[in-house]
């Protein structure tokens, strides 16, 4: 089994403010089992199966280690495609709910093999700290397993425009200023989820597909949609000040390109509620993916075929 031993890689972004400095960072002793075990030869990456290749793609706030967490979903998509970089934007790992208490299953152990699969098959992973994995903002600028930890990035597309790459959470003034109300909002929201799973253990039941409360209410709620709103124009003008031709985030939940100014603004959505990527083609286009949305058609696809009637043959004619 390859070592997952950590070193330095050349960061092309600056450390957050209020981290440690790069020579006093403390190393973890060892890493966790989970992390550790991940980089062997067993079928996490999906390595036989055939697999449609993107020249990107940027994922987010898939919050293994909460009972909210799509992982399976997750873990299809990611042993369904291949790419040349991959980023994790943020809030992969949700250190806010393992501190209270420890909920890791096999779905999310797995997720985290087929990226470290990913990295040791060549594939750049680039670890894009959020705020509920926060605690990795500590090792930015080392490797771990093949996997890049930077606070944030500049990606080069296709087609030669420049993006910024950023969770977002550092423009979210709750999270920023008023951690104890995100807090709060974070107890609401996992109850919420809670909702969630048991409506779609429901809807699974009586064979409907996958529907998500959370995403649901969140757009109805007039004031979450105008934070969203309020939200992506503030981190368009951040990424215009960069002199970037974009940005790339996560952090809000929610899926969406959008022109704003001279900005193009990506979001990768979130893999609890809407179960959604961005990919990047070879030419550079960028698009989003609606994973639970096509496994949905897919499979509706699937029952149609296997309803179709069949021609029968008798004593040689087709009846």
């Amino acid at each position: 089994m390859a070592s997952l031993s950590a070193r330095p890689v050349t960061a092309r972004s600056a450390t957050p403010p209020g981290n440690p400095p790069q020579g006093g960072r403390r190393l973890p002793p060892m890493l966790p089992d989970w992390l550790r075990d991940g980089d062997d030869d067993g079928d996490g990456g999906g390595q036989g199966a055939r697999r449609t290749r993107y020249r990107t793609i940027f994922i987010s706030d898939a919050h293994l280690g909460t009972a909210g967490s799509n992982a399976g979903l997750l873990l299809d998509f990611l042993k369904r495609h291949e790419c040349e970089t991959l980023y994790l934007v943020g809030d992969i790992v949700d250190g806010w709910q393992l501190r209270k208490g420890w909920y890791w299953p096999q779905a999310h152990n797995d997720v985290v093999r087929a990226v470290l699969k990913m990295a040791k098959h060549g594939t750049r992973v680039i670890y894009i700290p959020g705020n509920h994995d926060e605690h990795f903002r500590d090792y930015v600028g080392l490797e771990f397993g093949g996997i890049e930890l930077l606070a944030d990035d500049v990606h080069v597309t296709a087609d030669g425009r420049r993006l910024l790459v950023i969770h977002g959470d550092q423009f979210d003034n709750v999270v920023l200023y008023h951690k104890w109300i995100a807090f709060l909002g974070d107890g609401a929201y996992t109850l919420l989820l809670k909702s969630n799973g048991w409506v779609n253990r429901l809807r699974r039941l009586c064979g409907l597909p996958y529907w998500s409360l959370a995403a649901h209410m969140k757009k109805r709620v007039k004031n979450a949609v105008q934070f969203i709103s309020r939200f992506e124009e503030v981190v368009a003008h951040a990424a215009a000040e960069r002199g970037v031709d974009g940005v790339v985030c996560g952090h809000i939940h929610s899926a969406e390109i959008r022109q704003i100014g001279d900005i193009t603004y990506y979001n990768d959505g979130d893999w609890v509620e809407s179960c959604t990527a961005l990919i990047e083609d070879g030419a550079g286009t960028l698009s989003i993916v609606d994973w639970a949305e096509r496994v949905e058609r897919e499979a509706r696809d699937d029952r149609a075929r296997a309803a179709k009637p069949r021609l029968v043959a008798v004593d040689g004619v087709a009846g």
